[in-house]
């Protein structure tokens, strides 16, 4: 069967439900857990969210005097909104539990570890933050996943062409 001609890239989507994926998180980090917190926002920022867009490319949450705050998150101003629009990259107030906030307070005072966010989505008509407790990978860990990852296309497609 001939095909047709190839058709070029489309920029990738985020998953369905989802307003925004940090996909570079999952090359840069190995996830050891993930939490789901709530995000305090303005009226101006859930309506930005809601239209999809956010970048979260650069972005990472801290713990400070028992709260935890994402940093770096870029939300540009709502286009329709008036002149009272939110700052872009401001820091923003997650929600958690005590407990949760305790507990990530020892966790990110192991060597190593840190909070990243890897998607936001709505849940409801609430805002949501998926962090990942995560480990920063080297170099050296990338080139091997992305040479397992090359073997095992290999080995799908010899076993595709022998089952034709």
């Amino acid at each position: 069967m001939a095909r047709g001609p190839k058709k070029s890239k489309k920029p990738r989507l985020p998953a369905s439900g989802d307003v925004v994926t940090n996909r570079r998180a999952r090359h840069k980090f190995e996830w050891v857990e993930k939490i789901e917190a709530g995000i305090v926002l303005k009226g101006s920022e859930v309506k930005a969210l809601r239209s999809g867009k956010a970048q979260m490319t650069d972005a990472y949450a801290v713990v400070e005097k028992g709260e935890v705050w994402l940093r770096k998150l870029h939300i540009p101003p709502y286009e329709f909104s008036n002149s009272d629009a939110h700052e872009a990259e401001r820091p923003r107030k997650l929600l958690l539990h005590r407990a949760e906030i305790e507990r990530l307070i020892g966790k990110t005072a192991q060597k190593g570890l840190t909070l990243v966010p890897t998607r936001i989505y709505f849940k409801g008509s609430r805002a949501k933050v998926e962090l990942a407790l995560a480990r920063g990978k080297e170099g050296r860990d990338r080139r091997r996943e992305i040479a397992d990852r090359d073997v095992r296309r290999e080995v799908e497609r010899e076993f595709k062409g022998r089952m034709r």
